[in-house]
């Protein structure tokens, strides 16, 4: 039988989460609670700038806040073989390609009026044979492994954006060094487990148009897409450690949430409680700002 559909929050452990972390965890887990969802927490660990004490922390910092899920928290690095047969489906109808391009020069390359920077300029995804055996042994390092996409752009719904088009390149699968990449471990992971609401931080909304694209690829659900504004610092940049005392260690489960729940206007002191108030339609769509002190 199918699992019921589920939300998720999926940290990073590179660093302990900061309020404007939490504040999506919360609301993340309202999204899904008002929905009737399941709610999973997902450690995203396949880079190797994140640590295991990290994610020890991360999780009981969650569970401070009031914050409860469905199933044990997975780990990516768990996954490697569900994410290879992703690579090796895409591969057998001939959409993946090697790429031996570094970073500067795919920032150094020509690149299209419309496309952002960083965009991929396709420098290698028309190479013959013998030019990739050239490129191989002039490059030096193993080459990345690149979607072929057959679009340039792809638009998503969002629940608080609205309709968003975003641009769609021939993104990174499998990057050289064997760590598979960002856009592809979430698009299988979220499959795997039946998430079909998607809640996180509105720096990610440019990222949503290459996985719903990667879904249809693989013959996968879109999810629901809520991409809700970050917490910034006094500066009106994303709220960093720098910024002085932003972490649940340092304020406080009680703090972190008088903070949280009073920049949703919210009246409640616990996740509980705002969960009675939670209304997707009333949510802010402007940056939170937050100030130490």
């Amino acid at each position: 039988m199918a699992p019921d559909p589920a939300g998720r929050f999926a940290p990073s452990p590179s660093a302990d989460l900061h309020v404007g972390n939490l504040r999506t965890a919360v609301l993340a887990w309202l999204f899904a609670r008002r929905t009737g969802r399941r709610f999973l927490v997902r450690v995203e660990d396949l880079d190797d700038r994140t640590f295991p004490e990290v994610a020890t922390r991360q999780l009981a910092d969650l569970a401070a806040m009031g914050l409860t899920w469905d199933e044990p928290p997975e780990y990516q690095t768990a996954h490697a073989a569900r994410y290879q047969a992703a690579v090796d489906e895409l591969a057998s109808r001939g959409l993946v390609f090697e790429c031996f391009c570094s970073r500067r020069d795919i920032l150094a390359a020509p690149r299209a009026p419309h496309a952002p920077e960083g965009a991929y300029p396709g420098t290698c995804r028309d190479l013959t044979v013998a030019e990739r055996a050239e490129r191989a042994a002039s490059s030096g390092r193993p080459p990345a492994l690149r979607l072929r996409s057959s679009v340039d752009a792809y638009t998503v719904t969002d629940v608080l954006h609205g309709e968003y088009t975003g641009v769609v390149d021939d993104f990174v699968l499998r990057r050289g060094d064997g760590v598979f990449a960002y856009n592809l471990a979430v698009v299988v992971d979220d499959a795997a487990h039946a998430v079909d609401q998607v809640v996180r931080g509105d720096d990610l909304l440019p990222s949503s148009p290459r996985q719903a694209y990667l879904c249809t690829l693989l013959g996968l659900p879109t999810p629901t897409y809520a991409h809700v504004p970050l917490v910034l610092n006094a500066e009106g940049k994303r709220l960093a450690k720098r910024d002085g005392a932003v972490t649940l260690g340092e304020i406080g489960a009680d703090r972190a949430l008088a903070l949280i729940t009073d920049s949703l206007g919210y009246t409640a002191t616990t996740v509980a409680g705002m969960l009675a108030e939670f209304d997707p339609a009333r949510l802010p769509r402007e940056p939170w700002v937050y100030r130490a002190g």
